[in-house]
């Protein structure tokens, strides 16, 4: 049994599963507001601009598979927090198909775009997958 425990745990670390700090995970469970191009925008709590998907209705993701993988959803383990300049009142959560949770803000759930590195917006304004991925200011409005 302990080979199989030693096996489980170094697969773990292998792929980036070994046990996050605690200030990690709030970083990554924290919604902020940031300065861009596009004037003062949503990020997570380690930079990475938040994205918004117009063919979403409201409170239910419809991104999946191949959608997923370009507009990875902001996914989180719990209520996320809100960082300064962050609408509490504004920042929920909705379940997606298989179970995981996604961030709402506005009633519009949040991703990323694979592209982007921290502080970058790459695609703010394109059209894909039969929608528009906009970046979202304070208030959860749109950035058009």
């Amino acid at each position: 049994m302990s080979k199989i425990v030693l096996f489980l745990a170094a697969a773990l670390v292998a792929v980036g599963g070994g046990a996050a700090s605690a200030s990690d995970q709030l970083s990554r469970t924290t919604v902020t507001v940031g300065p861009s191009a596009y004037g003062k925008i949503l990020f997570d709590g380690t930079g990475r601009a938040l994205y918004a998907f117009t063919r979403d209705p409201r409170g239910r993701s419809v991104c999946a598979g191949k959608c997923a993988k370009t507009w990875p959803p902001y996914l989180v383990t719990g209520r996320p927090k809100a960082g300064t300049g962050v609408n509490a009142s504004l920042l929920r959560t909705t379940k997606r198909a298989g179970g995981k949770v996604q961030a709402t803000y506005g009633g519009r759930p949040l991703y990323y775009y694979v592209g982007d590195s921290v502080g970058q917006v790459r695609c703010q304004s394109v059209k894909e997958f039969g929608g528009l991925w906009l970046v979202l200011r304070s208030s959860g409005r749109l950035v058009r």
